[in-house]
């Protein structure tokens, strides 16, 4: 090899050194702008008032989502028609998941039924809630204010047939502009729903 030759070769060795560098750099840099998202997660409602069921067992599914709405992402909605993500923001896990965990959990803080747990838990169900996710945002524009809209139907796990069904509602407005602030309401309207949800359950079964 000549030495004009071996010169190339160590140039070009020492080329892909630094693009290897650099390509390293710029992933290190993507990590770090994802690890700078504030996590959140959502609150189960303390006491819930009703009926006791301590004869009945009450299993919840995941809820439906529209797609926008069930993933990592905090939503926030300028106008009817239009749909952002909060900035450096994201839920723990996807929304869904969460809504189903704190459902469980609200139903066992009540400590009026005989069992409630989610789908493969080997628990011989009564009756099944099955929910809809419809709002779960803050709607901005005017006042800041969180909107957690959930539809819920009872469904007899014996039978099939659909025992009641409602939509359940609340809203909580935004204390601040900080992105603590619009989680915090979300958190305040959905402990409300899921109340709500659990209560009438227990009134119905």
């Amino acid at each position: 090899m000549t030495a004009s030759g071996a010169e190339l070769l160590r140039n070009g060795t020492a080329g892909r050194a630094v693009l290897a560098v650099l390509v390293s750099g710029l992933l290190a840099a993507c990590g770090s702008a994802q690890a700078t998202n504030d996590t959140f997660g959502l609150s189960a409602a303390a006491t819930v008032e009703g009926p006791s069921a301590r004869n009945r067992q009450i299993l919840v599914p995941q809820p439906s989502a529209l797609k926008a709405l069930d993933s990592e992402q905090i939503v926030v909605r300028p106008s009817a028609s239009e749909i952002q993500y909060l900035a450096k923001s994201q839920w723990s896990d996807s929304l869904s998941k969460m809504v189903q965990a704190r459902l469980v959990q609200t139903f066992e803080n009540s400590g009026r039924v005989g069992g409630v747990g989610k789908p493969g838990e080997g628990l011989a169900i009564d009756y099944q809630v099955v929910t809809d996710i419809r709002a779960f945002e803050v709607q901005t524009g005017g006042a800041d204010t969180a909107i957690v809209e959930i539809s819920a139907k009872l469904l007899n796990d014996r039978n099939g047939t659909v025992r009641a069904q409602k939509v359940f509602r609340a809203t909580a407005p935004v204390a601040g502009s900080a992105n603590t602030a619009f989680v915090k309401a979300l958190d305040t309207a959905f402990k409300a729903v899921a109340a709500d949800i659990v209560g009438w359950t227990l009134g119905n079964i």
